[in-house]
């Protein structure tokens, strides 16, 4: 029988860890039965780090006169992109800051230079809230937008700016950005027209247990109606060297008990979910490893380059040999996949 809201927080109130651990590793057993664990050898590519959306909540924005604001060349790309294919990467997660200036054209341009160049890597791009301000600055729909993207060469969208998909906390922590029916939407067209996507959430800032059910509810919704979305991915406020943690909104990091109960949580609520991902970057390497046995199939990305969270002073950083050594710890079996989670080679335990 599917969780109801009521279940959902229970379980996260009341509900013993182990139990709850022993709980979603059952259901993942369902879905994941011959013990495979993934993950992606990719690069995370911050194309630029001027934004004007001024989230309280983001270390690595800049506004466009700082020193140290940036717009990365072409040149600049395609040398990260080849740093990435002499390692086997697969994949570049490709966002950044929302630039006041730059119209859809940009983007088509710079999409199709790198699947023009490098027709082998997937080009996994832009967020809910870069599609919606392309789409207002440029004067054209959401689906105009995602079409004339994905016809360049924009293979799938990363889940980003969902924070928590409640109104009250969006105008909290980030004001200026869309709202959480729009990031919805977006989503929603994206599945449309075939471009897969990711769902995401990031908690412990101010939302309630109620909001983060909430969430998930939305995109359990939106997933019964579209089967858009690859995976779930869950991670941890950072709130070093943010706005919300110097206007003391946000004082402390939330807890490892935390993020295991709430994932053990959204693997039982996320019935129709396949995939779920462990926020090792946030968590660091051994809980993201235990996240495997409460209810995550998937290790993410080797992480080749990360800007975001580093911003906020968590450093944390994984090759591809040590998943693999994670995964076999814990008695799974890795493999690594590309980014629409096909498995390209089972490394034997």
């Amino acid at each position: 029988m599917r969780l109801s809201k009521s279940d959902a927080l229970k379980l996260i109130r009341e509900a013993d860890l182990k139990e709850l651990g022993r709980m979603a590793l059952n259901k993942k057993r369902e879905l994941h039965p011959k013990k495979i664990t993934t993950f992606i050898v990719d690069r995370n590519i911050n194309y630029t780090n001027i934004c004007w959306v001024d989230c309280g909540f983001c270390a690595f924005y800049r506004k466009p006169k700082d020193e140290d604001a940036y717009i990365l060349s072409y040149e600049e790309i395609d040398k990260k992109i080849e740093e990435l294919l002499e390692i086997g990467g697969t994949q570049i997660l490709f966002q950044g800051g929302v630039h006041p200036k730059l119209k859809i054209d940009y983007y088509e341009d710079l999409v199709e230079h790198i699947h023009k160049k490098y027709p082998q890597i997937t080009i996994h791009g832009f967020s809910a809230v870069e599609i919606d301000y392309i789409s207002k600055v440029s004067k054209i729909s959401y689906e105009e937008t995602l079409k004339r993207l994905k016809a360049k060469g924009l293979s799938s969208m990363p889940g980003a700016g969902a924070e928590i998909l409640s109104d009250r906390v969006r105008d909290i922590i980030s004001p200026k950005k869309l709202s959480s029916s729009n990031w919805l939407k977006i989503h929603e067209t994206a599945h449309k027209i075939g471009l897969k996507t990711t769902a995401t959430m990031m908690y412990g800032t101010v939302e309630s247990d109620e909001e983060i059910v909430e969430h998930w509810e939305k995109i359990r919704d939106l997933q019964d109606k579209t089967d858009g979305f690859r995976a779930f991915i869950m991670w941890s406020f950072q709130p070093n060297n943010t706005k919300l943690q110097k206007d003391g909104i946000v004082k402390f990091k939330t807890s490892s008990n935390r993020y295991l109960r709430l994932l053990a949580v959204s693997r039982l609520f996320l019935d129709n979910f396949k995939n779920i991902q462990s926020s090792w970057v946030t968590q660091g390497s051994y809980i993201g490893q235990l996240a495997l046995l409460f209810g995550a199939n998937d290790l993410g990305s080797t992480m080749m380059e990360e800007n975001v969270v580093k911003a906020a002073g968590a450093q944390n950083r994984m090759n591809q040999d040590e998943m693999i050594r994670l995964i076999r710890d814990v008695g799974e079996i890795p493999a690594k996949r590309d980014t629409a989670y096909n498995i390209l080679k089972v490394f034997k335990i």
